[in-house]
């Protein structure tokens, strides 16, 4: 019982972690990547896909993304779904490729980025703690119920407790990275 309650407990720990990358990578820095439109949905007959399935995107050089849909008719299609969104960019159309120009970040816009992604982090911990807290009740409940003994039951907490210091660790590597990347002129 104590194996599979570790295993469970990591995958979700890691899961967590996985989801944090995701979150930082659609904070942007001051440079271009394609995954900044991975988010990023267009009306295509009727229901709604994501920019990659309609288009090709492709980096143009550092700070432009280059984005190049397969049908000529979605091309307005898409440089309305960018221009909407979230990023706060400005597509320019060529007729058959959109160039989206990554403006650089001002020193304002880097310090809330910061906060953003602090904050992001923080909920990353929490989840992480919520899951050792789970863990430790589960224990205490088969204490209580007998199926393990309070060896066992301190011995499988201290495993928890070593998890959850790894992840918060790795979570920390994450948001001193992202936040380097971000104050990077």
């Amino acid at each position: 019982m104590i194996p599979e309650l570790k295993k469970t407990i990591e995958h979700k720990m890691q899961k967590t972690v996985e989801t944090l990358k995701g979150d930082l990578a659609k904070i942007r820095t001051g440079r271009a990547h394609t995954g900044l439109l991975d988010h990023i949905l267009v009306e295509y007959y009727g229901s709604m896909v994501p920019v990659a399935q309609v288009a090709n995107v492709t980096l143009i050089d550092a700070r432009t993304i280059g984005v190049q849909p397969w049908e000529k008719p979605m091309v307005a299609k898409v440089e309305r779904a960018i221009r909407d969104s979230d990023l706060g960019v400005n597509p320019a159309n060529t007729g058959e490729i959109i160039r989206v120009p990554m403006p650089a970040l001002t020193e304002e816009r880097r310090r809330e980025l910061t906060r953003i992604v602090r904050h992001e982090g923080e909920n990353a911990r929490v989840a992480v703690r919520n899951l050792r807290r789970d863990a430790n009740q589960h224990l205490k409940d088969a204490v209580k119920d007998k199926t393990i003994s309070e060896d066992e039951e301190r011995r499988a907490e201290e495993n928890i407790q070593k998890l959850t210091d790894h992840y918060v660790a790795e979570i920390d590597k994450l948001l001193a990275h992202k936040e380097q990347e971000l104050m990077q002129i």
